[in-house]
């Protein structure tokens, strides 16, 4: 079943998604040599809470922090920590927010410093993935519309996709049905409804999509060490199309 949501209920949605921006706008000017991922959610939380909203990560089935910190060939679920960021890495942000009982995603990957020009690729190529796969999010579309796109234009520009991760709904609960994949055949699935509301996420590798999960049950990595990206909007399906709630109102949404 998936969730068909009110206007009144996707304002909420977006209130909350609105922290997420801000959030996300906050670390990307933090973001620089030295300083260590910790100080990052640190920053994050102490942002989020002054916006009296709740960090949706922390305490998820024991998820010990605020955001997900992800770095190099780490997919996804990195822990916060002590390392400090160093010229040419990237690092992959989630930031998850629940106001008034309502839940924002968003995710972001971006260099540190000066990056070399194939992360580059990687970082622009993702991001592409996420606002084609968005733009699949209309009233009569299937859901693997969405994944289709995602997958197509990663594997286009000789990317790979991780397929064990994708999107989901979002709402009530920070993981809702349906489940959306970031790979597939175009038409499949469930017919898409105005007031469906999901997270869209490409997560793209340069090399395998096998992956290796840490001993701290959460930080997954890439069998073969190659750098990750990730990338995710809160989108709404309206009667007007795809509405991206963790941006601004009015916001130019695509840029692929």
């Amino acid at each position: 079943m998936i969730a068909q949501r009110q206007p009144d209920e996707i304002e909420r949605i977006r209130a909350s998604c609105q922290i997420v921006f801000q959030v996300q706008q906050v670390l990307e000017k933090a973001i620089s040599p030295g300083v260590t991922t910790a100080e990052l959610d640190a920053l994050a939380e102490e942002t989020i809470r002054a916006s009296g909203a709740q960090p949706a990560f922390k305490g998820y089935h024991g998820f010990p922090a605020s955001i997900c910190a992800s770095l190099n060939d780490e997919t996804v679920h990195g822990f916060p920590s002590g390392r400090r960021l160093c010229t040419g890495d990237i690092l992959s942000v989630d930031v998850g927010v629940q106001l008034d009982g309502y839940y924002g995603d968003g995710a972001f990957t971006i260099g540190v410093g000066l990056i070399r020009p194939e992360l580059e690729h990687l970082l622009e190529t993702t991001r592409a993935c996420l606002d084609l796969g968005a733009d699949q999010a209309r009233a009569g579309n299937r859901l693997s519309d969405i994944s289709h796109a995602i997958q197509h234009h990663a594997e286009t520009h000789d990317l790979t996709v991780v397929r064990k991760y994708g999107g989901h709904g979002i709402g009530l609960q920070l993981h809702e049905e349906p489940h959306i994949l970031n790979y597939g055949q175009p038409g499949k699935g469930p017919r898409l409804r105005a007031g469906y509301v999901f997270a869209i996420e490409p997560i793209i590798s340069m090399g395998s999509a096998d992956l290796v999960t840490a001993d701290d049950g959460w930080t997954t990595t890439t069998g073969d060490g190659a750098p990750t990206a990730h990338f995710e909007h809160t989108v709404a399906i309206t009667e007007d199309g795809p509405e991206i709630l963790t941006l601004p109102k009015k916001t130019p949404a695509f840029q692929a």
